[in-house]
């Protein structure tokens, strides 16, 4: 009883969201998972789960916005390491497999939220997405390589390539982390998705609005 009371706050909300997602890392679907066995993996009573979440939706909810510190903090590392136009691809493909390397339970509930039955769920992970396509298109007029592209041809192409790089993360998740020469031939495959795309939007001729 004394170690419940001298529980800093919050430290039950992480309990919570670190045992759903350890759950998910063992195999276990995300929506398939009920309060009981998420607060038993969390060593905390049931009745304790309402105090920080309406639902598994609401949990659902906010382990997205981790999801989403992720992904930033990824977007950070590609920023400050990804200097050279030339290596724009190669690089970033790179920094996003040591992330989900390093984030695995983290990205296998963004694999499986992507079709999930939770729409709450579906639709913030694909906000997130949104967010990541909105960003690298900033940073690729920042970088002037697209200057060709109209606003709405540049926002597909950014499109196009952060549903590519989701539908990668489906094969990397199925690797064993120890496993570097798959690894590395998804690293290669995603690699040149890219190339081909922005090889395809090099030779795109957006045309004028009205």
């Amino acid at each position: 009883m004394a170690d419940k009371q001298r529980r800093k706050p919050g430290e039950t909300r992480d309990k919570l969201m670190a045992a759903a997602l350890s759950l998910v890392g063992k195999g276990r679907h995300f929506a398939s998972l009920g309060i009981r066995e998420v607060t038993r993996e969390a060593g905390i009573v049931p009745t304790s789960f309402y105090r920080h979440f309406r639902n598994m939706d609401d949990l659902g909810l906010q382990l997205v916005d981790e999801l989403g510190l992720v992904l930033r903090k990824m977007m950070r590392e590609a920023r400050a390491n990804v200097l050279h136009a030339d290596k724009l691809m190669a690089e970033s493909v790179a920094i996003f497999i040591s992330h989900v390397e390093a984030n695995r339970s983290c990205f296998f509930f963004m694999a499986q939220g992507l079709a999930g039955e939770s729409r709450a769920v579906q639709e913030g992970i694909r906000s997130e997405m949104r967010f990541f396509a909105s960003e690298l298109a900033n940073d690729l007029r920042r970088m002037r390589l697209v200057d060709h592209l109209n606003d709405r041809d540049l926002d597909m192409t950014c499109d196009l390539v952060v549903r590519s790089v989701a539908f990668s993360l489906t094969d990397l998740l199925g690797i064993s982390p120890d496993d570097e020469y798959q690894i590395n031939q998804v690293k290669t495959r995603t690699t040149r998705f890219l190339q081909l795309i922005f090889v395809g939007a090099a030779h795109w001729k957006s045309v004028t609005e009205s």
